[in-house]
């Protein structure tokens, strides 16, 4: 398998992944199917789109339709086994990280391909693995997870971290990638597993017991 395979396949199973993120959301503030499937597309496309126009290049999902499939496909796996899912514990958090993983190592990857240096792939992989998910939690009007304590944004400079170190260490792009998208998935686990966070910035208000200055959680 060569690179731009592997890296088609990834950002496959991403797309399958934050779209079925972004229905669960969805069904869990009872969006009728239209909705839903309007929140899975952002949520999967959303990252990628904000990448594509920061780099000056066609928007990916505007070259071929698979991804609008999808997100439909993800749909009716929802409304399928959507009781399923539901009994499942961290069945969010799953898709979501790997999706959030996944799409890190494709911005990252189409960002060095355009010739951008590594610091600005590392951005750009965190701009496509997070940005669909503040447009999801936005449009369900909910606080989107990078701006709570969440180790969110953070995981995904991690595993930028990593690509970079392993890319200067002479080692193949599909390892680096493996590792990178392995690098947030493992950041994001240990951050649940060990309650890792980042502190949250007080308010003026916080101590005024009014509970008008807390941080959202």
């Amino acid at each position: 398998m060569n690179d731009n395979s592997f890296l088609f396949i990834i950002e496959l199973i991403g797309t399958f992944a934050f779209a079925v993120s972004g229905i669960r959301v969805a069904a869990n503030k009872h969006v009728d199917l239209f909705g839903a499937y309007v929140v899975g597309l952002v949520t999967a496309i959303g990252g990628g789109t904000m990448r594509d126009l920061m780099l000056d290049i066609t928007p990916f999902w505007m070259l071929t339709p698979v991804y609008l499939v999808i997100t439909g496909i993800s749909l009716v796996l929802v409304i399928v086994m959507g009781r399923h899912l539901s009994r499942l514990e961290g069945t969010f958090f799953i898709f979501d990280t790997i999706g959030l993983a996944f799409f890190v190592v494709v911005g990252m990857q189409k960002s060095l391909a355009e010739g951008y240096p590594f610091w600005v792939a590392i951005i750009m992989g965190t701009f496509t693995g997070a940005f669909g998910g503040i447009l999801r939690d936005i449009m369900v009007n909910e606080l989107p997870l990078i701006f709570r304590k969440d180790i969110y944004a953070s995981a995904c400079i991690i595993g930028g971290g990593v690509y970079w170190g392993l890319d200067a260490a002479g080692l193949n792009d599909i390892f680096c990638q493996s590792a990178a998208a392995a690098g947030v998935i493992l950041t994001r686990a240990a951050a649940v597993k060990f309650h890792w966070s980042l502190p949250t910035l007080k308010g003026e208000n916080c101590n005024r017991g009014d509970g008008r200055g807390d941080t959202p959680e």
